[in-house]
């Protein structure tokens, strides 16, 4: 029950009861409760920036899943990236030098992405640098693996351009070792058989009984057949190709003819004792861009280590030629 308030009346000497009017008593009632609402817009305000409502919570947790994905590429990439370095290097030291290929032009390898302005589009993202990082990471490994793509397709061309060099390079003996007789006559200089002076040997001499079989040494096409009464006597002139050609001189017979396409091991003519020779053997030369070399190194796909080794000493210790 609430108190009753009195205020003295002089004019009539009594106490009067106070009366309060509505306005007044909201007013107070206003007052009373004011701190009561402004603690609870505090409280609700400080809460609701606080504690975040659920469809927030779910953007939070979908952005952070976002930046784990974005990281998680990003060391994919650093992977990728690390496991190109070793096929770049293989590629420089190893199918380049195998092939005797250039070095790949670095500017290639080091292809540029553009500027800054090429990834603005995601500036004022959330996660913008993360997602400009990745982006430009990804964009770097493209242009490598761009560049490692040209560089394979220009060792793969190489390649099969060696595959048709290697069948033409002079690469076995033009007679069977089995045929072979001891005496070799080897490249430089030796003792003339007949004007028993030192001269320039500029082929190896393998002698073989008469009617040996001669074969060509590698893929080519006949150049010249040649019939002399003395020199070379009569003779075969392959052209393989890529600078190189052979001759196979002092023949008794021919089994080829000019323009003709051979292969390597194909049977071309005969041994015999033609123009300047001393007895039944074969005169053979490697010529390479114009100058007459030792076939001694060119023997690599039909001997065993030990017959190539016995064949060396054989052609070092010959000190005069056959013709």
């Amino acid at each position: 029950m609430s108190k009753q308030k009195y205020k003295y009346n002089p004019d009539k000497l009594s106490y009067e009861v106070v009366q309060t009017s509505l306005g007044k008593k909201i007013l107070r009632m206003f007052l009373f409760l004011a701190p009561s609402i402004l603690l609870a817009l505090v409280l609700a305000v400080f809460f609701t920036s606080r504690i975040d409502s659920p469809r927030e919570r779910q953007l939070g947790e979908e952005l952070n899943r976002t930046n784990n994905e974005l990281k998680r590429m990003q060391d994919d990439i650093q992977l990728a990236n690390q496991m190109l370095n070793v096929i770049e290097k293989r590629d420089e030291e190893l199918y380049r030098a195998a092939l005797y290929a250039d070095k790949f032009p670095d500017e290639l390898r080091l292809m540029g992405t553009g500027g800054s302005d090429r990834y603005a589009y995601l500036n004022g993202l959330s996660n913008s640098e993360l997602l400009k990082n990745t982006a430009q990471q990804i964009d770097q490994l493209e242009k490598r693996l761009q560049a490692q793509s040209l560089s394979f397709r220009e060792l793969l061309k190489l390649a099969k351009e060696k595959e048709k060099i290697l069948v033409c390079i002079p690469a076995i003996q033009p007679i069977r070792n089995s045929d072979l007789k001891k005496r070799i006559g080897g490249y430089g200089w030796r003792i003339d058989p007949i004007y028993k002076t030192r001269r320039m040997h500029t082929g190896m001499d393998f002698t073989a009984d008469r009617g040996t079989e001669v074969y060509a040494t590698g893929d080519g096409v006949v150049e010249e057949i040649e019939k002399k009464r003395w020199g070379y006597g009569k003779s075969i002139i392959i052209n393989h190709g890529y600078g190189y050609k052979t001759r196979y001189a002092h023949l008794s017979d021919f089994k080829v003819k000019k323009g003709q396409k051979v292969k390597r091991g194909e049977l071309i003519g005969l041994v015999g004792s033609t123009g300047k020779s001393t007895g039944p053997h074969l005169h053979y030369e490697v010529v390479v861009n114009g100058e007459k070399v030792n076939p001694i190194g060119y023997y690599h796909s039909d001997l065993t280590p030990e017959q190539y080794e016995q064949l060396l000493e054989m052609s070092e210790n010959s000190y005069q030629a056959l013709d």
